[in-house]
Protein backbone atom coordinates (compact mmCIF):
# COMPACT_ATOMS: atom_id res chain seq x y z
CA UNK A 1 0.00 0.00 0.00
CA UNK A 2 1.25 3.46 -0.83
CA UNK A 3 3.10 5.42 1.80
CA UNK A 4 2.09 8.93 2.67
CA UNK A 5 0.88 11.29 5.35
CA UNK A 6 -2.24 10.52 7.34
CA UNK A 7 -3.95 13.67 6.08
CA UNK A 8 -3.29 16.30 3.47
CA UNK A 9 -4.05 19.71 4.86
CA UNK A 10 -4.89 21.60 1.71
CA UNK A 11 -8.66 22.10 2.04
CA UNK A 12 -10.18 20.12 -0.81
CA UNK A 13 -12.35 17.09 -1.30
CA UNK A 14 -11.67 17.03 -5.03
CA UNK A 15 -9.31 14.03 -4.94
CA UNK A 16 -11.47 11.74 -2.84
CA UNK A 17 -14.62 12.76 -4.74
CA UNK A 18 -12.97 12.00 -8.07
CA UNK A 19 -11.78 8.61 -6.84
CA UNK A 20 -15.13 7.60 -5.41
CA UNK A 21 -16.89 8.71 -8.58
CA UNK A 22 -14.72 6.28 -10.55
CA UNK A 23 -15.67 3.59 -8.02
CA UNK A 24 -19.39 4.27 -8.53
CA UNK A 25 -19.87 6.44 -5.42
CA UNK A 26 -20.06 3.54 -2.93
CA UNK A 27 -20.65 5.98 -0.05
CA UNK A 28 -24.16 6.54 -1.40
CA UNK A 29 -25.14 2.86 -1.13
CA UNK A 30 -26.15 2.93 2.57
CA UNK A 31 -27.23 5.35 5.30
CA UNK A 32 -24.36 6.89 7.25
CA UNK A 33 -23.98 7.84 10.90
CA UNK A 34 -21.17 10.39 10.68
CA UNK A 35 -19.20 11.22 13.85
CA UNK A 36 -16.96 14.24 14.43
CA UNK A 37 -15.59 15.85 17.59
CA UNK A 38 -12.37 16.14 19.57
CA UNK A 39 -12.70 13.28 22.05
CA UNK A 40 -14.87 10.17 22.32
CA UNK A 41 -15.42 9.55 18.61
CA UNK A 42 -14.15 5.99 18.48
CA UNK A 43 -15.89 4.89 21.68
CA UNK A 44 -19.15 6.44 20.48
CA UNK A 45 -18.77 4.76 17.08
CA UNK A 46 -18.28 1.37 18.73
CA UNK A 47 -21.40 1.93 20.87
CA UNK A 48 -23.50 2.94 17.86
CA UNK A 49 -22.27 -0.16 16.05
CA UNK A 50 -23.18 -2.42 18.98
CA UNK A 51 -26.72 -1.03 19.18
CA UNK A 52 -27.27 -1.40 15.44
CA UNK A 53 -25.91 -4.94 15.39
CA UNK A 54 -28.20 -5.86 18.26
CA UNK A 55 -31.04 -4.81 15.93
CA UNK A 56 -29.77 -7.48 13.50
CA UNK A 57 -28.36 -4.95 11.06
CA UNK A 58 -25.12 -5.47 9.18
CA UNK A 59 -22.81 -2.59 10.11
CA UNK A 60 -19.61 -1.18 8.64
CA UNK A 61 -17.45 0.86 11.02
CA UNK A 62 -14.65 3.19 9.89
CA UNK A 63 -12.47 4.63 12.68
CA UNK A 64 -9.01 6.11 13.10
CA UNK A 65 -6.28 5.99 14.11
CA UNK A 66 -5.65 2.31 14.75
CA UNK A 67 -4.04 0.81 17.84
CA UNK A 68 -2.06 -2.12 16.43
CA UNK A 69 -3.27 -2.99 12.92
CA UNK A 70 -4.38 -0.74 10.10
CA UNK A 71 -7.13 -3.25 9.38
CA UNK A 72 -8.88 -2.13 12.60
CA UNK A 73 -9.98 1.00 10.76
CA UNK A 74 -12.37 -0.88 8.46
CA UNK A 75 -14.67 -3.32 10.25
CA UNK A 76 -17.68 -5.28 9.04
CA UNK A 77 -19.91 -7.22 11.41
CA UNK A 78 -17.80 -6.04 14.33
CA UNK A 79 -14.55 -7.49 12.97
CA UNK A 80 -11.66 -5.84 11.10
CA UNK A 81 -11.24 -6.88 7.49
CA UNK A 82 -9.12 -10.01 7.19
CA UNK A 83 -5.62 -9.58 5.80
CA UNK A 84 -6.75 -11.19 2.54
CA UNK A 85 -9.82 -8.99 2.21
CA UNK A 86 -7.89 -5.82 3.09
CA UNK A 87 -5.43 -6.55 0.27
CA UNK A 88 -8.26 -7.38 -2.14
CA UNK A 89 -10.01 -4.07 -1.45
CA UNK A 90 -6.78 -2.15 -2.04
CA UNK A 91 -6.09 -4.04 -5.26
CA UNK A 92 -9.63 -3.28 -6.44
CA UNK A 93 -9.08 0.47 -6.19
CA UNK A 94 -5.36 0.56 -7.03
CA UNK A 95 -5.82 0.94 -10.82
CA UNK A 96 -7.67 4.21 -10.23
CA UNK A 97 -5.16 5.81 -7.87
CA UNK A 98 -2.62 6.88 -10.49
CA UNK A 99 -5.41 8.34 -12.60
CA UNK A 100 -6.48 10.56 -9.73
CA UNK A 101 -2.88 11.39 -8.80
CA UNK A 102 -2.31 12.69 -12.33
CA UNK A 103 -5.65 14.45 -12.65
CA UNK A 104 -6.34 15.97 -9.22
CA UNK A 105 -3.12 15.65 -7.19
CA UNK A 106 -1.58 12.86 -5.15
CA UNK A 107 -4.04 11.07 -2.89
CA UNK A 108 -3.06 10.92 0.76
CA UNK A 109 -2.79 7.76 2.84
CA UNK A 110 -5.98 8.70 4.69
CA UNK A 111 -7.90 9.41 1.49
CA UNK A 112 -6.99 5.98 0.12
CA UNK A 113 -8.07 4.28 3.36
CA UNK A 114 -11.33 6.22 3.33
CA UNK A 115 -12.07 5.10 -0.22
CA UNK A 116 -11.24 1.52 0.75
CA UNK A 117 -13.68 1.71 3.65
CA UNK A 118 -16.55 3.02 1.58
CA UNK A 119 -15.86 0.47 -1.18
CA UNK A 120 -15.59 -2.45 1.25
CA UNK A 121 -18.88 -1.51 2.88
CA UNK A 122 -20.70 -1.35 -0.46
CA UNK A 123 -19.27 -4.71 -1.48
CA UNK A 124 -20.22 -6.45 1.79
CA UNK A 125 -22.99 -5.15 1.53
CA UNK A 126 -23.89 -3.43 4.79
CA UNK A 127 -27.12 -1.93 6.10
CA UNK A 128 -25.58 1.08 7.90
CA UNK A 129 -22.13 2.68 7.97
CA UNK A 130 -20.74 4.28 11.13
CA UNK A 131 -18.04 6.68 9.97
CA UNK A 132 -15.62 8.55 12.22
CA UNK A 133 -13.86 11.60 10.81
CA UNK A 134 -10.09 11.54 10.81
CA UNK A 135 -9.61 15.18 11.77
CA UNK A 136 -11.95 18.13 11.51
CA UNK A 137 -15.08 17.75 9.45
CA UNK A 138 -15.66 20.05 6.49
CA UNK A 139 -12.49 19.05 4.65
CA UNK A 140 -12.10 15.58 6.13
CA UNK A 141 -11.98 12.89 3.44
CA UNK A 142 -14.91 11.06 5.04
CA UNK A 143 -17.14 14.09 4.40
CA UNK A 144 -17.93 12.99 0.86
CA UNK A 145 -20.78 11.02 2.45
CA UNK A 146 -24.02 12.69 3.43
CA UNK A 147 -24.67 11.52 6.94
CA UNK A 148 -28.30 10.82 7.74
CA UNK A 149 -27.23 11.32 11.36
CA UNK A 150 -24.44 13.75 12.26
CA UNK A 151 -22.95 13.19 15.71
CA UNK A 152 -20.68 15.77 17.33
CA UNK A 153 -18.84 14.50 20.40
CA UNK A 154 -17.27 16.98 22.89
CA UNK A 155 -15.10 19.64 21.27
CA UNK A 156 -11.94 20.99 22.87
CA UNK A 157 -8.54 22.21 21.71
CA UNK A 158 -6.53 19.79 19.58
CA UNK A 159 -4.82 19.97 16.17
CA UNK A 160 -4.90 23.77 16.57
CA UNK A 161 -2.24 24.21 13.86
CA UNK A 162 -4.74 22.87 11.33
CA UNK A 163 -8.23 23.39 12.75
CA UNK A 164 -7.90 26.78 14.43
CA UNK A 165 -6.82 28.38 17.71
CA UNK A 166 -10.11 28.28 19.64
CA UNK A 167 -13.15 26.07 20.14
CA UNK A 168 -15.37 28.33 18.01
CA UNK A 169 -13.14 27.90 14.96
CA UNK A 170 -12.69 24.18 15.58
CA UNK A 171 -16.46 23.76 16.01
CA UNK A 172 -16.98 25.49 12.67
CA UNK A 173 -14.78 22.89 11.01
CA UNK A 174 -16.49 19.98 12.78
CA UNK A 175 -19.92 21.40 11.88
CA UNK A 176 -19.18 20.74 8.23
CA UNK A 177 -20.51 17.18 8.57
CA UNK A 178 -24.02 18.56 9.23
CA UNK A 179 -25.84 18.19 5.92
CA UNK A 180 -29.16 19.49 4.63
CA UNK A 181 -32.11 17.97 6.49
CA UNK A 182 -29.96 15.68 8.65
CA UNK A 183 -30.52 14.90 12.32
CA UNK A 184 -27.76 16.29 14.53
CA UNK A 185 -26.94 14.63 17.85
CA UNK A 186 -24.82 16.92 20.02
CA UNK A 187 -22.87 15.77 23.05
CA UNK A 188 -22.41 18.28 25.86
CA UNK A 189 -20.37 21.16 24.42
CA UNK A 190 -18.64 24.33 25.60
CA UNK A 191 -21.06 27.22 25.03
CA UNK A 192 -19.01 28.85 22.22
CA UNK A 193 -18.85 25.54 20.34
CA UNK A 194 -22.56 24.84 20.89
CA UNK A 195 -23.49 28.23 19.42
CA UNK A 196 -21.50 27.54 16.25
CA UNK A 197 -22.99 24.06 15.87
CA UNK A 198 -26.54 25.29 16.38
CA UNK A 199 -26.10 28.01 13.76
CA UNK A 200 -24.95 25.43 11.23
CA UNK A 201 -27.87 23.17 12.11
CA UNK A 202 -30.33 26.00 11.51
CA UNK A 203 -28.68 26.84 8.18
CA UNK A 204 -28.99 23.20 7.11
CA UNK A 205 -32.59 22.89 8.38
CA UNK A 206 -31.40 20.00 10.51
CA UNK A 207 -33.23 18.47 13.46
CA UNK A 208 -31.18 18.83 16.65
CA UNK A 209 -30.96 16.61 19.74
CA UNK A 210 -28.80 17.94 22.60
CA UNK A 211 -27.28 16.04 25.50
CA UNK A 212 -28.70 17.39 28.74
CA UNK A 213 -31.90 18.61 27.05
CA UNK A 214 -33.44 16.12 24.62
CA UNK A 215 -31.40 13.18 25.93
CA UNK A 216 -28.81 12.38 28.56
CA UNK A 217 -27.68 10.33 31.54
CA UNK A 218 -30.24 10.61 34.35
CA UNK A 219 -28.31 8.56 36.88
CA UNK A 220 -25.14 6.55 37.09
CA UNK A 221 -23.37 4.59 39.78
CA UNK A 222 -20.19 2.59 39.97
CA UNK A 223 -20.42 -1.13 39.28
CA UNK A 224 -17.90 -3.94 39.16
CA UNK A 225 -16.05 -3.53 35.87
CA UNK A 226 -17.84 -0.36 34.80
CA UNK A 227 -20.98 1.57 35.67
CA UNK A 228 -24.75 1.23 35.85
CA UNK A 229 -26.75 3.85 33.96
CA UNK A 230 -30.23 5.24 33.63
CA UNK A 231 -30.42 6.95 30.23
CA UNK A 232 -33.05 9.27 28.87
CA UNK A 233 -33.20 8.69 25.13
CA UNK A 234 -35.18 10.47 22.43
CA UNK A 235 -37.91 7.83 22.49
CA UNK A 236 -37.84 6.44 26.01
CA UNK A 237 -35.96 6.00 29.27
CA UNK A 238 -33.74 2.96 29.70
CA UNK A 239 -33.14 1.55 33.18
CA UNK A 240 -30.28 -0.46 34.70
CA UNK A 241 -28.00 -0.32 31.68
CA UNK A 242 -24.57 -1.78 32.50
CA UNK A 243 -21.68 -0.20 30.61
CA UNK A 244 -18.35 -2.02 31.01
CA UNK A 245 -16.34 1.21 30.58
CA UNK A 246 -15.20 3.76 33.13
CA UNK A 247 -15.96 7.44 33.63
CA UNK A 248 -18.66 10.04 33.20
CA UNK A 249 -17.36 10.74 29.71
CA UNK A 250 -18.13 7.18 28.61
CA UNK A 251 -21.63 7.44 30.11
CA UNK A 252 -22.12 10.57 28.02
CA UNK A 253 -20.83 8.76 24.93
CA UNK A 254 -23.36 5.99 25.60
CA UNK A 255 -26.25 8.46 25.80
CA UNK A 256 -25.08 10.11 22.57
CA UNK A 257 -24.80 6.78 20.77
CA UNK A 258 -28.25 5.74 21.96
CA UNK A 259 -29.80 8.99 20.74
CA UNK A 260 -28.11 8.59 17.36
CA UNK A 261 -29.52 5.09 16.89
CA UNK A 262 -32.98 6.17 18.04
CA UNK A 263 -32.87 9.02 15.53
CA UNK A 264 -31.93 6.60 12.76
CA UNK A 265 -34.72 4.17 13.68
CA UNK A 266 -38.15 4.66 12.12
CA UNK A 267 -41.19 5.12 14.33
CA UNK A 268 -41.69 6.51 17.82
CA UNK A 269 -41.25 3.32 19.83
CA UNK A 270 -38.24 2.98 22.18
CA UNK A 271 -35.54 0.50 21.22
CA UNK A 272 -36.41 -1.73 24.17
CA UNK A 273 -34.63 -2.08 27.51
CA UNK A 274 -33.39 -5.60 26.81
CA UNK A 275 -31.90 -4.65 23.44
CA UNK A 276 -30.13 -1.61 24.89
CA UNK A 277 -28.83 -3.56 27.90
CA UNK A 278 -27.54 -6.38 25.73
CA UNK A 279 -25.87 -4.02 23.26
CA UNK A 280 -24.08 -1.92 25.86
CA UNK A 281 -23.03 -4.93 27.94
CA UNK A 282 -21.01 -6.12 24.91
CA UNK A 283 -19.28 -2.80 24.22
CA UNK A 284 -15.51 -2.66 24.28
CA UNK A 285 -13.25 0.30 23.61
CA UNK A 286 -9.65 -0.94 23.47
CA UNK A 287 -7.04 1.47 24.76
CA UNK A 288 -9.58 3.62 26.62
CA UNK A 289 -8.86 3.10 30.34
CA UNK A 290 -8.47 -0.56 29.51
CA UNK A 291 -7.39 -2.85 32.33
CA UNK A 292 -4.79 -5.15 30.81
CA UNK A 293 -3.23 -6.63 33.93
CA UNK A 294 -3.88 -7.10 37.66
CA UNK A 295 -1.45 -7.12 40.60
CA UNK A 296 -0.62 -4.30 40.17
CA UNK A 297 -3.45 -3.01 38.01
CA UNK A 298 -2.14 -1.76 34.65
CA UNK A 299 -4.33 0.62 32.64
CA UNK A 300 -3.76 1.62 29.03
CA UNK A 301 -5.34 4.89 27.95
CA UNK A 302 -5.14 6.75 24.63
CA UNK A 303 -5.67 10.27 26.06
CA UNK A 304 -3.64 12.59 23.85
CA UNK A 305 -4.98 16.09 24.54
CA UNK A 306 -6.07 18.05 27.63
CA UNK A 307 -9.76 17.24 27.20
CA UNK A 308 -9.10 13.53 26.99
CA UNK A 309 -6.63 13.59 29.86
CA UNK A 310 -9.02 15.46 32.13
CA UNK A 311 -11.78 12.90 31.47
CA UNK A 312 -9.40 10.02 32.10
CA UNK A 313 -8.03 11.48 35.35
CA UNK A 314 -11.57 12.04 36.63
CA UNK A 315 -12.52 8.46 35.74
CA UNK A 316 -9.42 7.01 37.43
CA UNK A 317 -10.09 8.97 40.61
CA UNK A 318 -13.72 7.89 40.65
CA UNK A 319 -13.44 4.26 39.60
CA UNK A 320 -10.10 3.05 40.97
CA UNK A 321 -8.99 5.20 43.90
CA UNK A 322 -5.37 4.05 43.74
CA UNK A 323 -3.29 4.67 46.84
CA UNK A 324 -0.26 4.79 44.57
CA UNK A 325 -0.35 5.41 40.82
CA UNK A 326 2.69 5.37 38.54
CA UNK A 327 2.34 6.88 35.05
CA UNK A 328 4.20 5.88 31.90
CA UNK A 329 3.94 8.75 29.43
CA UNK A 330 4.95 9.07 25.77
CA UNK A 331 3.44 11.87 23.70
CA UNK A 332 3.49 13.50 20.29
CA UNK A 333 5.61 16.63 19.97
CA UNK A 334 2.76 18.77 18.64
CA UNK A 335 0.43 18.29 21.63
CA UNK A 336 -0.27 20.52 24.65
CA UNK A 337 1.97 18.39 26.83
CA UNK A 338 2.32 20.93 29.65
CA UNK A 339 -1.42 20.95 30.33
CA UNK A 340 -1.65 17.17 30.09
CA UNK A 341 1.12 16.79 32.68
CA UNK A 342 -0.52 19.39 34.93
CA UNK A 343 -3.72 17.33 34.87
CA UNK A 344 -1.85 14.10 35.68
CA UNK A 345 0.25 15.44 38.54
CA UNK A 346 -2.36 15.43 41.36
CA UNK A 347 -3.19 11.72 40.90
CA UNK A 348 0.27 10.37 40.00
CA UNK A 349 2.99 9.65 42.56
CA UNK A 350 5.83 9.11 40.09
CA UNK A 351 6.14 9.30 36.31
CA UNK A 352 8.28 7.40 33.81
CA UNK A 353 8.78 9.36 30.59
CA UNK A 354 9.65 7.56 27.38
CA UNK A 355 9.00 7.47 23.62
CA UNK A 356 6.54 5.58 21.48
CA UNK A 357 7.13 4.17 18.01
CA UNK A 358 5.98 7.26 16.10
CA UNK A 359 8.53 9.51 14.38
CA UNK A 360 6.36 12.39 15.63
CA UNK A 361 7.00 11.47 19.27
CA UNK A 362 8.44 14.12 21.58
CA UNK A 363 12.08 13.50 22.40
CA UNK A 364 12.87 11.93 25.74
CA UNK A 365 14.90 14.98 26.75
CA UNK A 366 12.14 17.47 25.97
CA UNK A 367 9.46 15.39 27.70
CA UNK A 368 11.64 14.83 30.76
CA UNK A 369 12.29 18.55 31.03
CA UNK A 370 8.58 19.31 30.92
CA UNK A 371 7.78 16.54 33.41
CA UNK A 372 10.42 17.74 35.87
CA UNK A 373 9.01 21.26 35.78
CA UNK A 374 5.61 19.86 36.83
CA UNK A 375 6.48 16.90 39.08
CA UNK A 376 9.94 17.84 40.33
CA UNK A 377 13.05 15.93 39.31
CA UNK A 378 12.79 13.45 42.21
CA UNK A 379 9.45 12.08 40.88
CA UNK A 380 10.54 11.70 37.25
CA UNK A 381 12.23 8.62 35.74
CA UNK A 382 13.50 8.28 32.19
CA UNK A 383 13.60 5.31 29.84
CA UNK A 384 14.58 5.21 26.17
CA UNK A 385 12.27 2.27 25.46
CA UNK A 386 8.61 1.82 26.22
CA UNK A 387 9.01 -1.79 27.33
CA UNK A 388 11.70 -0.78 29.84
CA UNK A 389 9.53 2.11 31.00
CA UNK A 390 6.62 -0.25 31.68
CA UNK A 391 8.90 -2.60 33.63
CA UNK A 392 10.20 0.35 35.67
CA UNK A 393 6.69 1.55 36.44
CA UNK A 394 5.52 -1.91 37.51
CA UNK A 395 8.55 -2.19 39.76
CA UNK A 396 7.76 1.17 41.36
CA UNK A 397 4.12 0.20 41.83
CA UNK A 398 5.13 -3.11 43.42
CA UNK A 399 6.98 -1.19 46.13
CA UNK A 400 3.63 -0.15 47.57
CA UNK A 401 0.50 -2.04 48.60
CA UNK A 402 -0.18 -4.53 45.80
CA UNK A 403 -3.92 -3.98 46.07
CA UNK A 404 -3.71 -0.20 46.13
CA UNK A 405 -1.14 0.35 43.42
CA UNK A 406 -1.57 0.92 39.72
CA UNK A 407 0.22 1.81 36.51
CA UNK A 408 -1.24 4.13 33.86
CA UNK A 409 0.26 4.01 30.35
CA UNK A 410 -0.91 7.07 28.45
CA UNK A 411 -0.21 10.13 26.29
CA UNK A 412 -1.07 8.98 22.77
CA UNK A 413 -3.06 6.49 20.76
CA UNK A 414 0.28 5.21 19.48
CA UNK A 415 1.52 4.76 23.06
CA UNK A 416 -1.61 2.78 23.92
CA UNK A 417 -1.26 0.62 20.82
CA UNK A 418 2.44 -0.02 21.43
CA UNK A 419 1.75 -1.00 25.04
CA UNK A 420 -1.02 -3.42 24.07
CA UNK A 421 1.34 -5.02 21.54
CA UNK A 422 4.20 -5.28 24.03
CA UNK A 423 1.94 -6.79 26.67
CA UNK A 424 0.32 -9.09 24.09
CA UNK A 425 -3.22 -7.88 24.73
CA UNK A 426 -5.72 -9.65 22.50
CA UNK A 427 -3.13 -11.97 20.98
Amino acid sequence: MRRGVEWQFDPTLDRIKALLELLGDPQKAYPVVHIAGTNGKTSTARMVESLLRERNLRVGRFTSPHLTSMRERISVDGEPLSEERFVEVYQDIEPYLELIDAKAGKLSFFEVLTAMGYAAFADAPIDVAVIETGMGGTWDATNVADGTIAVITPISLDHTDYLGPDVETIAGEKAGIIKQGATVVLSQQPVPAAQVLMRRAVEMQATVAREGIEFGVLHRELAMGGQLLQIKGLKGTYEEVFLPLYGAHQAGNAATALAAVEALTAGDDPLGDDLVRQAFAQVTSPGRLEVIRRGPTVLVDAAHNPGGMEASVDAISESFGFARLIAVVAVMADKDVDTMLDLLEPVVEEIVVTRNSSPRAMTLEDLAEKAESVFGAERVHRSDRLDDAIDTAIGLADQGDEYGSGVLITGSVVTAGDARLLLRVGQ
